[in-house]
């Protein structure tokens, strides 16, 4: 694998604004900053630069000789609700937020190869770079299109790239068809009789409820769902009470949800439903249900994640593209652009070595080693697709 002397070039200088991120979160919707540094860069390199779209997303346009082929390349923005425990030098400056899922990497990858094909110019066509907001489960991505992004900036095919502990740095991963789960949030209030602990017979207890409930829900997995479909059930919270001789008068569940087929996720959907409202009943309670669904299943197109595969094969050959790759379980906000778009969403793996932490903790932090790699892979995409 050899990295173009352009983007090595930009090794350093990226790492630098990488940890600059990194020092500075922001959650969803609030990437201010952020979207302010984005924009200024890609001004400065010039590129056609468009604000407001997911109320602070980023779009930078970038249009090269008379090809008709239109490129969208997405990189999420925003940090997590998280009390960074790393004790690095550039750890986050904000108490309770901490970029703990690599979106600081993702951003700078992304802008390490919008300046070198800016300067190099080796493509014909039109480039967007999509700068999303709160992919943390907030729907950045569905709120631009909501706002229009591919009204205002079409596409024929879309990419987005993430960071993976647990596999080899540096080393890329590709799936056609459902790659990433569906996730939905199951809000059930179980709503019984109050009274005193020590008449139980005369309360209807909803807290005894929601344990029937919860060992139940577990059969539908294990009882509904066909045995080679993934399906994941998980009650996460309990709510109910304040005092241990009192007998609550509702008790309130939250659940996640996950599935990798679009069949098996209303299957859930109507049996979770049915489930919780029976033995409810059962118990002389009652439900009151908000079934919220959330993020898709991630699904790549198979000829774009064919091409996709290929420019990694043709550049870092075998060695460089991990075997085997299986569908992972957690969900993305990027499968609501690969609804309305052809595209593909791919891996770039963060480490597999003793120590290593995995997203979404204290004491995770983006691998700089994979930021050369994955702004140069950016680029030979953008590069093979618009010729």
């Amino acid at each position: 694998m050899v990295i173009p002397a352009g983007i090595a070039g930009l090794e350093a200088e990226m790492i630098a604004l990488r940890q600059q991120i990194h020092a500075h979160p922001e959650l969803a919707y609030e990437e201010f900053a952020t979207a302010d540094l984005v924009a200024e860069r890609l001004m400065q390199w010039g590129y056609t630069v468009h604000r407001g779209l997911g109320k602070t997303g980023v779009v930078g346009q970038l249009k090269v000789g008379s090809g008709s082929r239109r490129l969208g390349l997405r990189a999420d923005m925003d940090a997590l609700p998280i009390h960074e425990q790393t004790g690095l030098p550039y750890a986050s400056t904000i108490p309770g937020k901490m970029h703990a899922c690599g979106h600081d990497g993702h951003t700078a990858m992304l802008l390490a190869a919008a300046k070198h094909l800016a300067q190099e110019r080796t493509f014909d066509g039109t480039l967007n770079l999509i700068f999303q907001p709160a992919e943390e489960g907030l729907a950045g991505a569905k709120k631009m299109l909501e706002d229009g992004l591919f009204e205002r900036f079409p596409c024929d095919a879309v990419f987005a790239m993430h960071n993976m502990p647990g596999f080899p740095t540096a080393k890329f991963g590709f799936l056609p068809g459902p790659f990433m789960a569906s996730s939905d949030t199951v809000i059930a209030k179980v709503i019984g009789r109050g009274g005193h602990g020590a008449v139980p017979h005369k309360a209807i207890d909803p807290v005894v409820v929601c344990a029937q409930i919860v060992l139940a829900l577990q059969t539908i997995v294990a009882r509904n769902i066909a045995p080679l479909d993934m399906a994941i059930i998980t009650v996460g919270a309990i709510h109910a009470g304040e005092a241990p001789n009192v007998i609550p008068e509702s008790a309130e569940m939250r659940l996640s949800v996950r599935a990798l087929k679009p069949q098996v996720r209303d299957q859930l959907q109507q049996r979770i439903t049915e489930v919780i409202h029976a033995q409810a009943a059962v118990y002389g309670a009652r439900a009151e249900i908000d079934y919220q669904r959330r993020y898709p299943v991630l699904v790549n197109d198979v000829a774009m994640t064919n091409f996709a595969k290929q420019v990694a094969l043709d550049w870092v050959g075998d060695d460089g593209v991990l075997p085997d790759m299986v569908p992972l379980t957690g969900s993305e906000d990027f499968s609501f652009l690969l609804e309305r778009c052809a595209g593909s969403y791919l891996i770039i793996g963060n480490g597999d070595g003793e120590g290593g932490c995995m997203v979404h903790n204290p004491g995770y932090d983006f691998n700089d080693a994979c930021l050369a790699t994955g702004a140069a892979y950016w680029v030979r995409l953008a590069e093979s697709f618009l010729v």
